[in-house]
């Protein structure tokens, strides 16, 4: 399939996150072998409905092998660099926060997704490369498997290497109100305060 490509804001800010390493190009991620989502509406849209994000917010998630949420967070990235690392530590935090590692186990049962909510098209930018950097890097230092990369923008949702998408929800749509990204007992666990690591990673 091809990508089109579109500039970044953040991305026009750094240095160049990309000669680091620490972006991945949708090539790259597809030869991944990223696992595919059975039904990403579903899950877009409980997450739409239980984080509500706006331009720049994060959702991690993480769903059991029957696409089942078991905790999520959101969070707001103020990072002006667009830099897998920083995300990548954005990213482990808030995992942390919300649910136990799997790292004593051999091979990863959970999977973690991200959800970004950001301005612009759907086109890939060089700041959704970082995300999927620091997303694959995050699963590995926390034992889950690396799941599915979608951006949230005015045109709709869109799952990064795999071409499918929907026009809702989207950055300007309410959310649905019996959307449910998997069944869980409970709500899941909202992450906070990401800025503040982002802010600590930078000044590093």
């Amino acid at each position: 399939m091809t990508f089109g490509l579109a500039p970044s804001s953040a991305a026009s800010l750094s240095p160049s996150a990309a000669s680091a390493g620490r972006v991945l190009e949708p090539a790259e991620w597809t030869a991944a072998g990223i696992p595919l989502l059975r039904n990403p509406r579903e899950v877009v849209s409980g997450l739409h409905s239980r984080h509500r994000p706006r331009s720049a917010t994060a959702v991690v998630a993480v769903l059991d092998p029957d696409e089942r949420l078991c905790a999520s967070a959101s969070f707001t990235s103020r990072s002006a660099r667009a830099d897998g690392w920083l995300f990548r530590n954005a990213l482990l935090a808030q995992l942390r926060r919300v649910i136990p590692h799997d790292l004593r186990r051999r091979t990863p049962v959970r999977t973690a997704v991200l959800l970004y909510c950001r301005d612009g098209d759907a086109r890939w930018t060089e700041e959704d490369g970082a995300w999927m950097w620091g997303l694959r890097d995050a699963c590995t230092l926390h034992g889950l498997r690396c799941g599915a990369y979608i951006t949230l923008t005015r045109d709709g949702w869109q799952v990064l290497g795999e071409g499918r998408g929907g026009r809702r929800p989207n950055t300007a749509s309410a959310p649905e109100q019996f959307a449910t990204a998997g069944a869980s007992p409970a709500p899941p666990r909202t992450g906070g305060a990401p800025s503040e690591v982002l802010r600590r990673a930078a000044a590093r």
